[in-house]
Protein backbone atom coordinates (compact mmCIF):
# COMPACT_ATOMS: atom_id res chain seq x y z
CA UNK A 1 0.00 0.00 0.00
CA UNK A 2 1.75 3.69 -1.19
CA UNK A 3 1.58 5.76 2.06
CA UNK A 4 3.77 8.39 0.87
CA UNK A 5 0.90 10.59 0.96
CA UNK A 6 0.12 10.29 4.69
CA UNK A 7 3.28 11.48 5.80
CA UNK A 8 3.13 15.20 4.91
CA UNK A 9 -0.34 15.24 6.30
CA UNK A 10 1.21 14.34 9.66
CA UNK A 11 3.86 16.65 9.18
CA UNK A 12 1.72 19.80 8.80
CA UNK A 13 -0.83 18.58 11.51
CA UNK A 14 2.49 18.46 14.01
CA UNK A 15 3.93 21.90 12.66
CA UNK A 16 0.00 23.35 13.66
CA UNK A 17 0.72 21.26 17.05
CA UNK A 18 3.44 23.01 17.89
CA UNK A 19 2.18 26.63 17.12
CA UNK A 20 -0.91 25.64 19.15
CA UNK A 21 2.02 24.72 21.64
CA UNK A 22 3.77 28.24 21.67
CA UNK A 23 0.31 29.90 21.95
CA UNK A 24 -0.71 27.82 24.91
CA UNK A 25 2.36 28.78 26.51
CA UNK A 26 2.01 32.42 25.84
CA UNK A 27 -2.03 32.17 26.99
CA UNK A 28 -0.93 30.75 30.26
CA UNK A 29 1.15 33.21 31.26
CA UNK A 30 -1.56 35.71 30.89
CA UNK A 31 -3.95 33.59 32.70
CA UNK A 32 -1.96 33.06 36.04
CA UNK A 33 -1.04 36.64 35.99
CA UNK A 34 -4.92 38.04 36.09
CA UNK A 35 -5.83 40.24 39.29
CA UNK A 36 -7.96 38.23 41.13
CA UNK A 37 -11.33 38.36 42.94
CA UNK A 38 -10.76 39.97 46.64
CA UNK A 39 -12.92 40.48 49.51
CA UNK A 40 -13.31 43.45 51.70
CA UNK A 41 -11.22 43.00 54.76
CA UNK A 42 -13.73 44.11 56.80
CA UNK A 43 -16.93 42.49 54.98
CA UNK A 44 -18.71 39.39 56.27
CA UNK A 45 -17.78 36.04 55.07
CA UNK A 46 -20.53 33.93 54.54
CA UNK A 47 -20.93 30.22 56.15
CA UNK A 48 -19.28 27.29 53.90
CA UNK A 49 -20.92 23.63 53.98
CA UNK A 50 -17.80 21.89 51.69
CA UNK A 51 -19.01 18.19 50.58
CA UNK A 52 -16.08 15.83 50.17
CA UNK A 53 -17.76 12.19 48.69
CA UNK A 54 -15.64 9.57 49.59
CA UNK A 55 -14.59 5.73 48.41
CA UNK A 56 -12.17 3.63 49.96
CA UNK A 57 -8.71 4.38 51.04
CA UNK A 58 -6.60 6.63 48.36
CA UNK A 59 -2.94 7.32 49.14
CA UNK A 60 -2.27 10.31 51.05
CA UNK A 61 -6.17 10.61 51.97
CA UNK A 62 -5.39 12.01 55.17
CA UNK A 63 -3.41 14.45 54.13
CA UNK A 64 -5.48 15.83 51.37
CA UNK A 65 -8.56 16.13 53.50
CA UNK A 66 -6.71 17.96 56.33
CA UNK A 67 -5.82 20.58 53.81
CA UNK A 68 -9.24 21.36 53.70
CA UNK A 69 -9.46 21.33 57.86
CA UNK A 70 -7.03 24.20 57.63
CA UNK A 71 -8.30 26.97 56.36
CA UNK A 72 -7.65 30.78 56.96
CA UNK A 73 -11.12 31.52 56.28
CA UNK A 74 -12.81 34.05 58.46
CA UNK A 75 -16.77 32.79 58.24
CA UNK A 76 -18.21 29.57 59.75
CA UNK A 77 -17.52 26.00 58.18
CA UNK A 78 -18.77 23.26 57.62
CA UNK A 79 -17.14 19.58 56.53
CA UNK A 80 -19.84 17.09 55.62
CA UNK A 81 -18.25 14.39 54.04
CA UNK A 82 -19.68 11.15 53.07
CA UNK A 83 -19.78 7.37 52.17
CA UNK A 84 -21.83 4.38 50.98
CA UNK A 85 -20.09 1.45 52.62
CA UNK A 86 -20.20 1.01 56.50
CA UNK A 87 -17.32 -0.84 56.35
CA UNK A 88 -15.29 1.85 54.26
CA UNK A 89 -11.65 2.62 55.09
CA UNK A 90 -12.36 6.15 54.60
CA UNK A 91 -14.51 6.32 57.76
CA UNK A 92 -11.42 5.94 59.96
CA UNK A 93 -9.61 8.80 58.57
CA UNK A 94 -12.81 10.80 58.96
CA UNK A 95 -12.80 10.19 62.72
CA UNK A 96 -9.23 11.11 62.60
CA UNK A 97 -9.50 14.34 61.40
CA UNK A 98 -12.63 14.75 63.92
CA UNK A 99 -10.34 14.04 67.00
CA UNK A 100 -7.46 16.32 65.21
CA UNK A 101 -9.66 19.16 64.71
CA UNK A 102 -12.35 18.98 67.67
CA UNK A 103 -13.45 22.95 67.09
CA UNK A 104 -14.12 22.33 63.34
CA UNK A 105 -17.61 21.06 62.17
CA UNK A 106 -17.06 17.89 60.33
CA UNK A 107 -20.39 15.82 59.43
CA UNK A 108 -20.10 12.10 58.26
CA UNK A 109 -22.83 10.71 56.49
CA UNK A 110 -22.97 7.22 55.63
CA UNK A 111 -25.63 6.09 53.50
CA UNK A 112 -26.01 2.81 50.64
CA UNK A 113 -28.65 3.89 48.80
CA UNK A 114 -27.85 4.21 45.05
CA UNK A 115 -30.20 6.63 43.50
CA UNK A 116 -27.96 6.27 39.56
CA UNK A 117 -25.84 4.92 37.55
CA UNK A 118 -23.45 7.55 39.00
CA UNK A 119 -22.18 6.41 42.47
CA UNK A 120 -20.39 10.03 43.28
CA UNK A 121 -23.85 11.78 42.87
CA UNK A 122 -25.96 9.16 45.01
CA UNK A 123 -23.24 9.94 47.57
CA UNK A 124 -23.69 13.93 47.28
CA UNK A 125 -28.05 13.00 47.54
CA UNK A 126 -27.22 11.43 50.22
CA UNK A 127 -25.13 13.87 51.82
CA UNK A 128 -26.99 17.37 50.71
CA UNK A 129 -29.53 16.86 54.16
CA UNK A 130 -26.53 17.96 56.25
CA UNK A 131 -25.78 21.15 54.18
CA UNK A 132 -26.09 23.87 56.98
CA UNK A 133 -24.87 26.99 55.04
CA UNK A 134 -25.26 29.33 51.98
CA UNK A 135 -22.01 28.84 50.10
CA UNK A 136 -21.67 25.07 48.85
CA UNK A 137 -17.79 24.07 47.95
CA UNK A 138 -17.95 20.59 46.12
CA UNK A 139 -14.04 18.99 45.71
CA UNK A 140 -12.91 15.55 45.09
CA UNK A 141 -11.22 13.76 47.80
CA UNK A 142 -7.50 13.64 46.10
CA UNK A 143 -7.47 17.27 46.04
CA UNK A 144 -4.69 19.55 47.82
CA UNK A 145 -5.49 22.76 48.50
CA UNK A 146 -3.30 26.01 50.12
CA UNK A 147 -4.66 27.61 53.37
CA UNK A 148 -6.35 30.35 51.45
CA UNK A 149 -8.12 28.31 49.15
CA UNK A 150 -11.65 29.09 50.34
CA UNK A 151 -11.61 32.87 50.60
CA UNK A 152 -10.32 33.11 46.97
CA UNK A 153 -12.73 30.64 45.71
CA UNK A 154 -15.60 32.57 47.94
CA UNK A 155 -14.38 36.10 46.41
CA UNK A 156 -14.18 34.44 42.94
CA UNK A 157 -18.54 33.35 43.59
CA UNK A 158 -19.10 36.85 45.36
CA UNK A 159 -18.39 38.94 42.14
CA UNK A 160 -21.39 40.40 40.19
CA UNK A 161 -22.86 38.13 37.14
CA UNK A 162 -21.00 34.96 38.73
CA UNK A 163 -23.17 31.40 39.21
CA UNK A 164 -20.64 29.27 40.17
CA UNK A 165 -16.53 28.66 40.61
CA UNK A 166 -14.69 25.76 39.38
CA UNK A 167 -10.39 25.64 39.64
CA UNK A 168 -8.01 24.08 37.43
CA UNK A 169 -5.32 21.96 38.85
CA UNK A 170 -2.20 20.28 38.51
CA UNK A 171 -0.52 16.91 39.57
CA UNK A 172 0.76 15.95 42.81
CA UNK A 173 2.70 12.36 41.80
CA UNK A 174 2.04 10.72 45.43
CA UNK A 175 4.76 8.88 45.44
CA UNK A 176 8.17 8.34 43.24
CA UNK A 177 7.27 5.81 40.90
CA UNK A 178 7.21 6.54 37.26
CA UNK A 179 3.37 6.22 36.70
CA UNK A 180 2.55 9.08 39.19
CA UNK A 181 4.97 11.07 37.56
CA UNK A 182 3.18 10.00 34.34
CA UNK A 183 -0.33 10.72 35.34
CA UNK A 184 0.98 14.70 37.02
CA UNK A 185 2.06 15.00 33.72
CA UNK A 186 -0.76 14.61 31.51
CA UNK A 187 -2.32 16.96 33.94
CA UNK A 188 -0.02 19.80 33.24
CA UNK A 189 1.10 19.27 30.27
CA UNK A 190 -2.53 18.52 28.35
CA UNK A 191 -4.95 19.13 30.54
CA UNK A 192 -3.71 22.88 31.59
CA UNK A 193 -2.71 24.48 28.60
CA UNK A 194 -6.06 22.74 26.70
CA UNK A 195 -8.21 24.75 29.13
CA UNK A 196 -6.16 27.69 29.04
CA UNK A 197 -6.76 27.94 25.00
CA UNK A 198 -10.09 26.48 25.20
CA UNK A 199 -11.02 29.40 27.48
CA UNK A 200 -9.26 32.15 25.67
CA UNK A 201 -10.86 31.57 22.45
CA UNK A 202 -13.91 30.79 23.96
CA UNK A 203 -14.40 27.63 22.67
CA UNK A 204 -15.09 25.40 26.02
CA UNK A 205 -16.92 26.13 29.04
CA UNK A 206 -15.31 24.01 31.64
CA UNK A 207 -16.53 22.97 35.16
CA UNK A 208 -14.18 20.54 37.36
CA UNK A 209 -14.58 18.09 40.30
CA UNK A 210 -11.81 19.79 41.88
CA UNK A 211 -13.59 22.42 43.05
CA UNK A 212 -17.77 23.38 42.28
CA UNK A 213 -18.64 25.89 44.19
CA UNK A 214 -22.11 27.66 44.36
CA UNK A 215 -24.86 29.22 46.42
CA UNK A 216 -27.33 26.83 48.21
CA UNK A 217 -30.15 28.71 45.88
CA UNK A 218 -28.55 27.56 43.04
CA UNK A 219 -28.69 23.88 44.04
CA UNK A 220 -32.18 24.28 43.58
CA UNK A 221 -32.73 26.27 40.63
CA UNK A 222 -30.59 23.55 38.53
CA UNK A 223 -32.84 20.34 40.19
CA UNK A 224 -30.82 19.30 43.09
CA UNK A 225 -28.36 16.85 42.73
CA UNK A 226 -30.91 14.19 41.70
CA UNK A 227 -30.66 15.70 38.12
CA UNK A 228 -27.39 14.47 37.71
CA UNK A 229 -27.29 10.68 39.02
CA UNK A 230 -26.85 9.18 36.12
CA UNK A 231 -23.90 11.63 33.83
CA UNK A 232 -21.04 10.14 33.57
CA UNK A 233 -19.58 13.74 33.37
CA UNK A 234 -20.93 15.42 36.50
CA UNK A 235 -19.14 18.31 37.05
CA UNK A 236 -19.53 19.42 33.72
CA UNK A 237 -22.97 19.34 33.88
CA UNK A 238 -23.42 20.95 37.04
CA UNK A 239 -21.58 23.77 35.19
CA UNK A 240 -23.89 23.95 32.43
CA UNK A 241 -26.88 24.03 34.59
CA UNK A 242 -25.52 26.95 36.82
CA UNK A 243 -24.99 28.62 33.53
CA UNK A 244 -27.77 28.52 32.19
CA UNK A 245 -30.15 28.97 35.66
CA UNK A 246 -27.94 31.24 37.52
CA UNK A 247 -24.58 32.94 36.39
CA UNK A 248 -21.30 32.16 34.95
CA UNK A 249 -19.22 29.85 36.43
CA UNK A 250 -15.60 31.53 37.36
CA UNK A 251 -12.26 30.28 36.92
CA UNK A 252 -9.40 31.89 39.55
CA UNK A 253 -6.26 32.52 38.35
CA UNK A 254 -4.27 29.81 40.51
CA UNK A 255 -4.14 25.46 40.31
CA UNK A 256 -5.13 23.59 43.12
CA UNK A 257 -3.29 19.70 43.57
CA UNK A 258 -4.26 16.59 42.23
CA UNK A 259 -3.14 14.06 43.80
CA UNK A 260 -1.55 11.15 41.45
CA UNK A 261 -1.99 7.66 42.53
CA UNK A 262 -1.16 5.26 39.65
CA UNK A 263 1.48 2.68 40.49
CA UNK A 264 0.88 0.46 37.46
CA UNK A 265 0.51 1.43 33.76
CA UNK A 266 -2.68 -1.09 33.66
CA UNK A 267 -4.54 1.66 35.99
CA UNK A 268 -2.77 4.61 34.78
CA UNK A 269 -4.31 3.68 31.14
CA UNK A 270 -7.75 2.89 32.86
CA UNK A 271 -7.64 6.54 34.56
CA UNK A 272 -6.89 8.43 31.43
CA UNK A 273 -8.97 6.30 29.34
CA UNK A 274 -12.18 7.42 31.43
CA UNK A 275 -10.88 10.82 31.36
CA UNK A 276 -10.47 10.96 27.38
CA UNK A 277 -14.05 9.12 27.04
CA UNK A 278 -15.91 12.09 29.17
CA UNK A 279 -14.30 14.55 27.29
CA UNK A 280 -15.29 12.83 24.13
CA UNK A 281 -18.57 12.89 24.94
CA UNK A 282 -19.15 16.34 26.15
CA UNK A 283 -17.68 17.88 23.33
CA UNK A 284 -16.67 15.21 20.41
CA UNK A 285 -15.86 17.88 17.49
CA UNK A 286 -13.41 19.39 19.95
CA UNK A 287 -12.14 16.45 20.87
CA UNK A 288 -11.50 15.30 17.52
CA UNK A 289 -9.64 18.33 16.72
CA UNK A 290 -7.49 18.21 19.84
CA UNK A 291 -5.28 15.40 17.78
CA UNK A 292 -2.88 18.50 16.97
CA UNK A 293 -2.47 18.82 20.58
CA UNK A 294 -0.39 15.42 19.90
CA UNK A 295 2.68 17.30 17.80
CA UNK A 296 5.15 14.73 18.67
CA UNK A 297 3.94 11.31 18.09
CA UNK A 298 2.20 12.78 14.96
CA UNK A 299 5.82 13.98 13.08
CA UNK A 300 7.30 10.60 14.40
CA UNK A 301 4.58 8.45 13.39
CA UNK A 302 5.62 10.84 9.79
CA UNK A 303 9.00 10.15 9.85
CA UNK A 304 8.51 6.50 10.03
CA UNK A 305 6.75 6.53 7.04
CA UNK A 306 8.17 5.82 3.70
CA UNK A 307 9.55 9.00 1.49
CA UNK A 308 9.27 11.01 4.71
CA UNK A 309 12.87 12.43 4.23
CA UNK A 310 15.11 14.11 6.80
CA UNK A 311 12.85 16.78 7.45
CA UNK A 312 10.41 14.84 9.16
CA UNK A 313 13.62 14.22 11.79
CA UNK A 314 13.54 17.94 11.84
CA UNK A 315 9.40 18.26 12.72
CA UNK A 316 9.77 16.35 15.40
CA UNK A 317 12.79 17.42 16.89
CA UNK A 318 10.73 20.87 17.01
CA UNK A 319 7.56 19.38 18.55
CA UNK A 320 9.49 17.85 21.40
CA UNK A 321 11.43 21.25 21.84
CA UNK A 322 7.96 23.04 21.84
CA UNK A 323 6.55 20.24 24.21
CA UNK A 324 9.81 21.37 26.87
CA UNK A 325 8.83 25.05 26.33
CA UNK A 326 5.72 24.12 27.33
CA UNK A 327 6.05 22.85 30.37
CA UNK A 328 8.39 25.16 31.50
CA UNK A 329 5.93 28.01 30.92
CA UNK A 330 3.69 26.23 32.54
CA UNK A 331 5.69 25.31 35.76
CA UNK A 332 7.01 28.92 36.31
CA UNK A 333 3.18 30.77 35.69
CA UNK A 334 1.53 28.54 38.19
CA UNK A 335 4.75 27.93 40.07
CA UNK A 336 4.37 24.02 40.36
CA UNK A 337 7.82 21.43 40.54
CA UNK A 338 9.82 20.73 37.92
CA UNK A 339 9.08 17.90 35.88
CA UNK A 340 11.51 15.36 34.65
CA UNK A 341 11.67 16.61 31.38
CA UNK A 342 13.14 12.91 29.63
CA UNK A 343 9.29 11.60 30.22
CA UNK A 344 7.46 13.93 28.22
CA UNK A 345 8.00 12.01 24.46
CA UNK A 346 7.22 8.86 26.66
CA UNK A 347 4.01 10.84 27.94
CA UNK A 348 3.15 12.19 24.55
CA UNK A 349 3.37 8.61 23.01
CA UNK A 350 1.02 7.14 25.88
CA UNK A 351 -1.42 10.23 25.30
CA UNK A 352 -1.60 9.38 21.61
CA UNK A 353 -1.99 5.96 22.04
CA UNK A 354 -5.09 6.47 24.74
CA UNK A 355 -6.34 9.37 22.42
CA UNK A 356 -6.50 6.79 19.73
CA UNK A 357 -8.35 3.90 22.06
CA UNK A 358 -10.80 6.35 23.23
CA UNK A 359 -12.63 6.18 19.99
CA UNK A 360 -13.01 2.51 20.05
CA UNK A 361 -15.57 2.00 22.44
CA UNK A 362 -17.82 3.64 25.25
CA UNK A 363 -16.48 0.99 28.08
CA UNK A 364 -15.01 3.05 31.36
CA UNK A 365 -14.01 1.79 34.50
CA UNK A 366 -14.76 4.40 37.35
CA UNK A 367 -14.38 3.21 40.99
CA UNK A 368 -13.72 -0.63 40.62
CA UNK A 369 -17.18 -0.47 38.56
CA UNK A 370 -17.44 -1.38 34.61
CA UNK A 371 -19.84 0.81 32.43
CA UNK A 372 -20.89 1.65 29.11
CA UNK A 373 -21.13 5.37 28.03
CA UNK A 374 -23.93 6.23 25.33
CA UNK A 375 -23.99 8.59 22.94
CA UNK A 376 -25.96 11.16 25.27
CA UNK A 377 -23.02 10.58 28.20
CA UNK A 378 -24.84 8.67 30.44
CA UNK A 379 -23.25 5.62 32.74
CA UNK A 380 -25.66 2.50 32.16
CA UNK A 381 -23.94 -0.59 34.18
CA UNK A 382 -22.13 -3.43 32.45
CA UNK A 383 -24.47 -5.28 34.68
CA UNK A 384 -27.10 -3.92 33.81
CA UNK A 385 -26.35 -4.41 30.03
CA UNK A 386 -25.52 -7.81 30.70
CA UNK A 387 -28.97 -8.55 32.41
CA UNK A 388 -30.95 -7.34 29.86
CA UNK A 389 -28.86 -9.21 26.73
CA UNK A 390 -29.54 -12.28 29.04
CA UNK A 391 -33.46 -11.21 29.25
CA UNK A 392 -33.25 -10.73 25.57
CA UNK A 393 -32.13 -13.99 24.64
CA UNK A 394 -34.53 -15.69 26.69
Amino acid sequence: MDLTWLSPILLVLALAGCGYGLIAALLAGRFAARIPARLAADAARPSVTMLKPLCGMEPNLYENLETFCRQDYAGLVQIVFGVQNAADPAIGVVRRLQEAHPSARIDLVIDARQHGSNRKVSNLINMSALIANDVIVLADSDMVVRPDYLERVVAELSAPGIGGVTCLYHGVPAHRGIHAHLSGLAIDVQFLPNVVMGTALKLAKPCFGSTIAFRRTALSAIGGFEAFRDDLADDYAIGEALRIHVGEVAIPNFTIGHTCVDTEMSGLWRHELRWNRTIRNVDPAGYAGSVVTHAFPLALIGALLPGAGHSALVVAALALACRILLCVRLERAFGLEPHAYWLLPIRDMLSFANFSWSFVSGAVTWKGHDYRVVADGTLIPEATLSRDAEATSV
